[in-house]
């Protein structure tokens, strides 16, 4: 009679008893590291595609960039359809689209078949949301903070594992096939453990999509970032960039008004901008520039030769995934342990915690990026921070929304995080090529400009995680 009502009135029931959540925990975290991998692993790679495609920099930047945006229209839209039709499912959908893209990307041999098979790729990224939707209808109450924490720290690992599997293979050959042939097989394996481990819980919410709103997000994010990209090549008040600035903001207002007129919207706007989610929402935004930004600056620095440009560490490829261990490595273990810190602190104050090392490691790369171990101390650092940060933004996007709206909460908050990852990528490509050398390659200055305004979205989402203690301590 309880589970009737339950499903007659949209209300979760009670979450049913599993005896293996550990299984559980690992396929969802092994299929978030997949995901994750496939974020980065174009990124060592992106000066040897802009060599071997004949391309600009702002051209090649698409192929990682392509991913973030069409992560950003799809995550709200499949996490929506995880609440209609069952998270499981949609997780399942996601993989299958993962092992495609990577696919085509083995196969493709020019920069837009790439492009497209990064397109299929990126929809992947609305696994993270449906993962902690699951782990919300289906594990004790005790041990969701700890659960969640691991699979959002999955971001921040799978990424740095990513570019290391991209060194290890680019330092046998010159092609980019092997390296999706390999996420290829690792998607296959993350679909298939899913498909045994991970249970099919929750209630389903019915409805229909608002495909609508989801032209329209499409619509006014590409607007967007193309101005953003274009304005070095274009010039800022050129007609083209001018119009797709005009273009994103009226598809955007158009956007608005539909989602609040629409009876079952892509993105309820009240979990975007209502008074509770504001500020998780702002602050993922931030950090998901800070990170992804990271990745490719820190990426492209270490493979710059110091003798052309007088700075940089002549790296290789696999240099750039070793350079990343401390990140991984202290990523991981804070990510641990973060759900304690969390349970003591509050998920806001820890946030607060998190933001302020993932700030000062990169105010110490703005300031001291001339040896391997600036590098080193840089990614510890930087792991300590995301580690703790974004597990307990994970927890913070969905504790004060009921059940049934975990997987849309989270997955809105994932919708802006990679929505500030593609604007990182875009502003950031951006400065470099506005400010060169001779030789075309960025000035340091140019890299130095980068790393403090990445510092500064750290240090932002300080203030917000604290403003949003203060205002809400029962949830602090």
């Amino acid at each position: 009679m309880t589970t009737e009502t339950a499903e007659t009135t949209g209300r979760p029931g009670p979450a049913p008893a599993l005896p293996h959540t550990g299984l559980t925990l690992l396929a969802l975290a092994t299929a978030g590291m997949v995901v994750s991998v496939q974020q980065t692993v174009v990124i060592p790679l992106l000066p040897r595609l802009m060599a071997q495609f004949d391309t600009s920099v702002t051209a090649v930047t698409w192929v990682f960039t392509a991913s973030l945006l069409a992560g950003a229209v799809a995550t709200p839209l499949l996490s929506r359809f995880g609440d209609m039709y069952g998270k499981k499912r949609m997780i399942l959908v996601v993989m299958g689209l993962l092992v495609l893209g990577s696919a085509v990307g083995a196969l493709s041999e020019s920069l837009p078949v790439l492009v497209f098979g990064r397109v299929l790729q990126g929809v992947s990224t609305a696994l993270i949301p449906l993962a902690i939707g699951v782990i919300r209808d289906a594990f004790p109450r005790e041990k969701i903070m700890g659960a969640i924490g691991i699979v959002s720290a999955t971001m921040g690992v799978g990424g740095t594992l990513g570019m290391i599997v991209t060194g290890l293979i680019a330092d046998r050959t010159t092609s980019h096939h092997p390296v999706f042939w390999i996420t290829t097989v690792l998607a296959a394996a993350g679909l298939a453990l899913v498909a045994w481990a991970a249970p099919d819980t929750g209630n389903r919410s019915g409805g229909r999509p608002d495909l609508v709103g989801a032209a329209l997000l499409a619509g006014w994010l590409v607007c967007l970032l193309m101005a953003i990209s274009q304005g070095n090549k274009w010039g800022w008040a050129s007609g083209g960039v001018l119009g797709l600035f005009g273009a994103a903001a009226v598809l955007c207002a158009v956007w608005v008004r539909v989602e609040t007129r629409v009876k079952e919207p892509l993105v309820r706007l009240r979990l975007l901008v209502g008074r509770q989610s504001l500020s998780a929402n702002v602050a993922s935004a931030l950090l998901g520039f800070s990170m992804f930004a990271a990745f490719t600056l820190t990426s492209n620095f270490i493979q710059t030769d110091r003798d052309a440009t007088g700075y940089g560490l002549s790296g290789s490829v696999l240099d750039v995934g070793i350079y990343g261990l401390p990140s991984t490595f202290t990523m991981l273990i804070c990510s641990m342990f973060a759900g304690r810190i969390a349970a003591r602190l509050g998920s806001a104050y820890t946030l607060a915690i998190g933001s302020v090392f993932a700030a000062f490691s990169y105010v110490w790369l703005a300031v001291a990026n001339s040896h391997v171990h600036d590098m080193l101390i840089f990614g510890a650092l930087q792991g300590v921070g995301f580690g703790i940060a974004y597990a307990a933004l994970g927890t913070l996007a969905v504790q004060h929304v009921p059940m049934a709206e975990s997987s849309i909460a989270s997955g809105i908050n994932s919708l802006v995080r990679t929505t500030g990852g593609s604007a990182a990528g875009a502003i950031t490509a951006a400065i470099l090529a506005g400010h060169t050398l001779s030789s075309g390659a960025p000035t340091l200055t140019a890299y130095q400009i980068c790393f403090w305004l990445v510092a500064a979205a750290a240090i932002l989402t300080t203030g917000v995680a604290l403003l949003h203690a203060i205002r809400h301590p029962h949830e602090a």
